[in-house]
């Protein structure tokens, strides 16, 4: 047989119950909802700093964008200049090639030009022959001076050659001995006359006697009483003793007759 019990709660306990269990489930949607909140929030911040991140892509990719089309006009522009820059560069290559070689031929360049130099005045007219001689030794040694650098030997060189040039366009007058083995006689005082390289004369203090080099016999030859006057005219040209003028006087290089059918 079955016995049937039935238990009866207080009806404060029942309501006291009741209440917990509505408190407790209001709770947990505060819960739901505070958690649903936060994840919100999140997602919001999440969301906020995308954005953020992506404008500041945004700006950096605008930014170089600008930079790229600077730097393009730039380039378009420093593009000639670094052509002839280089062109330059080029041709300073070529340059100290060149001056390489040149350094290895310039020793015997600068000999070249001692002997040709020394051949000149041999051969020139005998005029200041002691002094252009002794600056043809001067250079001559010089070529084996340790102390003197290439360019300095050049330069001396060069000078020197200048000088000689210059004598060919000089008018000069000067008082010097007329040796022994130009005329046969004794040596004695005269006055020296140079037109250029065209003709050097001698004339006596007293006049008497003067006389032009000849240069294809190399001897003095005699000049005529015209001709002396001439010349004392030219020496007081020369002394800036009387005003320029034409001279009528013999030339010490003959002049050669051109076949004016060869010459064609």
């Amino acid at each position: 047989m079955v016995r049937t019990f039935c238990w009866q709660w207080p009806l404060g306990i029942v309501l006291s119950l009741l209440a917990l269990g509505m408190l407790q489930a209001e709770e947990a949607a505060i819960e739901d909802a505070s958690r649903a909140q936060r994840a919100q929030a999140e997602l919001q911040a999440r969301i906020d700093a995308a954005d953020d991140e992506r404008r500041e892509m945004l700006a950096e990719l605008r930014r170089l964008e600008t930079d790229t089309h600077r730097l393009e006009e730039r380039s378009d522009a420093l593009a000639p200049r670094l052509e002839r820059q280089g062109e330059r560069l080029s041709r300073r290559e070529e340059a100290l090639a060149s001056l390489a070689e040149t350094r290895d031929v310039l020793p015997q360049l600068e000999q070249a030009l001692v002997s040709h130099l020394e051949t000149w005045v041999v051969g020139d007219l005998p005029f200041l022959k002691d002094q252009r001689l002794a600056r043809v030794e001067s250079l001559e040694a010089g070529l084996d001076d340790p102390d003197a650098s290439a360019a300095e030997r050049l330069e001396r060189l060069l000078a020197a050659w200048r000088t000689e040039l210059d004598y060919g366009r000089e008018l000069d007058a000067w008082r010097g001995i007329l040796n022994e083995g130009d005329e046969g006689d004794a040596r004695r005082e005269v006055d020296f006359l140079r037109l250029g390289r065209v003709g050097l004369y001698f004339l006596t203090p007293d006049g008497r006697e003067g006389g032009v080099w000849r240069a294809d016999v190399e001897r003095w030859q005699a000049l005529n009483e015209a001709e002396r006057v001439e010349l004392r005219h030219g020496l007081r040209i020369a002394r800036d003793q009387r005003a320029p003028e034409l001279l009528t006087l013999p030339i010490s290089h003959p002049l050669q007759r051109v076949d004016v059918g060869e010459a064609l």
